[in-house]
């Protein structure tokens, strides 16, 4: 047996020293027990991406119950309205002068009435005195009530021609968002014509789905929309029954949207349905030279997969990562 000097037995000392001290560093450094999660299918939505537009539920047309000359026009494109706000005046020149000879025809009447009515005060005085038969004092009588008949039968016509005068104002039908304005001021409008076509009853967004999808669609639903790079939440509040060129129409309700510009386009998620699905958490999938691993249980050995990973989504337990191939259904994964 060879004998160490004293130096270098020092020296193997210090050395076993130093590998005893970095297992007991590695010793620390170690991490806890991995958990392991068996892989069972999970149902998920499916999701399906339209485009909806930005439309008010209702589309009520303020039109015009007189036909003339557009003299006043209030609204313009973009402007809000309440129900039975004035937004336009129709004028019809003629009914001017209706009005205009039904005055001098009252005029005529009545000073055809105050002399009637003097013959007949003056008739009575003389049948008084036996001047003048009954007979003709009746008669004067009857010229009295013809000629207040023709009075109020004139005034009746006069009050026609005013309430079409009044008609020619313009309202609002409901309240609203003026969508389009397709008439301009000082311009000849029929009878029945549009003014301003109101958007009313709400703004919503309108999608129209194929309707291959119609049977998964449901009130109440949530639908995850996109607008402006801002991801919001609304509800399906109502599905149309008729179906129009294969497509099925829906209203999504969306708080806080934006109502500037009608028919936007905005992209909405809409589920369509539901699909079993293999998912794994997020923190069990690295990424080494761009290929995604998952670590799994195998014969009592940890292995490594290759996997193609879908979406990611959160859970119950935190974020989730979908895993199209490499796994299956009674898979161990291993997770930190």
């Amino acid at each position: 047996m060879r004998l160490l000097t004293p130096k270098a037995a020092v020296l193997r000392l210090v050395l076993l020293a130093a590998v005893l001290a970095g297992l007991a560093s590695a010793g620390a450094a170690a991490p806890a027990c991995a958990g392991k999660l068996t892989l069972e299918p999970t149902d998920i939505v499916e999701w399906k991406a339209v485009y909806g537009r930005v439309e008010p539920r209702d589309l009520a047309p303020a039109r015009a119950r007189l036909g003339g000359t557009l003299v006043e026009l209030d609204v313009a494109e973009g402007d809000l309205v309440k129900a039975g706000q004035r937004i336009a005046v129709v004028r019809d020149e003629k009914l001017v002068f209706q009005v205009a000879a039904l005055d001098a025809q009252l005029r005529a009447l009545n000073a055809q009435l105050d002399r009637a009515q003097t013959e007949l005060d003056r008739g009575q005085a003389l049948v008084d005195r036996g001047v003048v038969t009954a007979q003709r004092l009746e008669q004067l009588r009857t010229d009295v009530e013809v000629a207040r008949s023709q009075i109020g039968a004139a005034e009746a016509q006069r009050e026609v021609i005013v309430q079409q005068q009044a008609e020619g104002d313009v309202f609002a039908p409901a309240d609203g968002r003026v969508l389009t304005v397709p008439v301009t001021r000082d311009a000849v409008v029929m009878a029945g014509e549009t003014v301003a076509n109101i958007g009313s009853g709400g703004f919503y967004l309108r999608l129209a789905i194929p309707e291959r999808h119609a049977g998964q669609l449901e009130e109440n639903s949530s639908i995850r929309v996109t607008a402006g790079g801002e991801e919001s939440v609304g509800k399906l509040v109502k599905v149309y029954p008729q179906i129009e060129n294969g497509r099925v129409i829906a209203d999504v309700e969306v708080e806080n949207l934006k109502t500037a510009f009608v028919d936007a386009r905005i992209l909405v998620e809409v589920p369509v349905g539901r699909r079993p699905a293999l998912l794994v958490p997020g923190n069990a999938v690295t990424v080494r030279s761009g290929i995604d691993f998952v670590t799994v249980a195998v014969g009592g050995a940890e292995v490594e997969r290759s996997v193609v990973i879908g979406e990611a989504m959160e859970g119950d337990g935190g974020t989730f990562i979908e895993v199209i191939s490499g796994l299956s259904a009674g898979d161990v994964v291993v997770t930190p």
